[in-house]
């Protein structure tokens, strides 16, 4: 039971970091358009991601650096794309309210890209848990992934849903071009951070 604590506690500590994928599930949350799909993506991607590192590919992203480089350049690239696109959609009041309604497809391909497409994804959930969890042997490791795993499924439904009930608080065309705003500079941020790092 300790070591699925364990694997809880570092994955929220990892997951709960503002980000590009956040920032989405909580817009999305907002917005209450296909949250469901937003989650599960964001969730099962988690899941295999963390079944990975635990699994060993993470060893094979640690001997080939250039992997890790070439995600963080096209990862860097996308959220220079998705935050200027942010930017973009704050400029016109009549594009915050909730929106042009998006086919699913869309919402879930802009949730597959931004959790696909972070390096920090491959670096935290494949690596570092990864890692961490092979210190706990055969069996132990598998609940370490348990735990975190659980931690995932907790936070992103969380928000998402959590943002659901925040929606008449939300609804306001102002709010939404702070939030545009907001999420725009936050994408740019994480991206100029990917390039100097």
């Amino acid at each position: 039971m300790t070591v699925i604590l364990l694997g809880f506690l570092t994955g929220a500590a990892l997951i709960v970091a503002i980000g590009a994928q956040n920032a989405y599930v909580l817009r999305q949350g907002l917005r209450r358009e296909h949250v469901g799909v937003v989650i599960a993506i964001c969730a099962l991607s988690d899941v295999v991601l963390i079944a990975s590192g635990v699994a060993g590919v993470g060893v094979v992203a640690g001997l080939h650096p250039r992997i890790i480089d070439l995600l963080t350049w096209v990862g860097a690239a996308y959220l220079v794309w998705f935050g200027l696109r942010s930017l973009w959609s704050a400029r016109s009041s009549g594009a915050l309210h909730a929106g042009e309604p998006r086919a699913a497809g869309s919402v879930a391909l802009t949730a597959v890209a931004l959790t696909w497409l972070n390096p920090h994804v491959y670096l935290d959930t494949v690596l570092m848990l990864g890692s961490v969890a092979n210190q706990y042997g055969p069996q132990g490791r598998w609940l370490f992934a348990l735990g975190a795993v659980t931690a995932s499924g907790v936070w992103f439904t969380g928000l998402g849903l959590g943002a659901r009930a925040l929606a008449p608080l939300l609804s306001h065309p102002r709010t939404w071009q702070v939030i545009d705003v907001l999420v725009g500079l936050t994408m740019l941020a994480i991206a100029a951070l990917l390039m100097l790092g």
